[in-house]
């Protein structure tokens, strides 16, 4: 897994994928989406202008990886700051979660049109707008995954290079880094 973005002309980036690179960042982002949820659809006949302004959820999710994908907009605080962020919270929890599923469909999409195209990989070329989507999704793989992995902001990372091959949170570390090596590469190529 070595490969890495490059800057294609009009803003987009190119990476060539192999084949099981290709069925890894599938099955992560259908795995995000997962996580994420189906989203709320209107009901049939309701007005779409009031489902765009229905409310959220005020109460941060259980789940860590959630938690993080999620975060409390004023921190951990005294009620009144508790309080904001319920407020912050119900009034973009939904935009911010329809955003992080249009990511992974992006990444599902395009990998789908890449395998589409007769090999099982190649190279990936993305748009502009496309390639922000990546940015996004693979910001949320990489930010669930480290919650899965207990990786603190103050960790270097150090210990997840040197696990042995016995261990089972080994092939999730891989991951890990792997999608970092893709973020870095594809931020540089989004970069003026």
């Amino acid at each position: 897994m070595s490969g890495h973005f490059e800057a294609l002309p009009g803003g987009g980036a190119t990476v060539p994928l192999d084949e099981v690179e290709v069925a890894i960042l599938r099955s992560l982002a259908v795995q995000m989406l997962e996580l994420i949820g189906p989203g709320d659809e209107p009901a049939q006949g309701e007005d779409p202008l009031a489902a765009l302004f229905r409310d959220g959820p005020s109460k941060p999710p259980a789940d860590p990886a959630l938690a993080r994908l999620f975060p409390e907009a004023y921190g951990d605080g005294d009620d009144e700051a508790r309080a904001a962020s319920a407020e912050f919270r119900r009034f973009t929890e939904n935009d911010l979660r329809t955003r992080k599923r249009e990511d992974a469909l992006t990444v599902v999409r395009s990998l789908d049109g890449l395998t589409a195209a007769g090999a099982p990989g190649g190279r990936l070329e993305l748009t502009a707008e496309e390639s922000r989507s990546w940015l996004g999704a693979l910001n949320d793989l990489r930010l669930t995954i480290g919650t899965r992995l207990e990786v603190s902001d103050e960790d270097e990372g150090d210990g997840l290079y040197r696990l042995p091959d016995t261990d089972p949170r080994k092939p999730m570390v891989m991951a890990y880094l792997w999608l970092g090596a893709l973020q870095e590469t594809l931020v540089e190529t989004l970069m003026p």
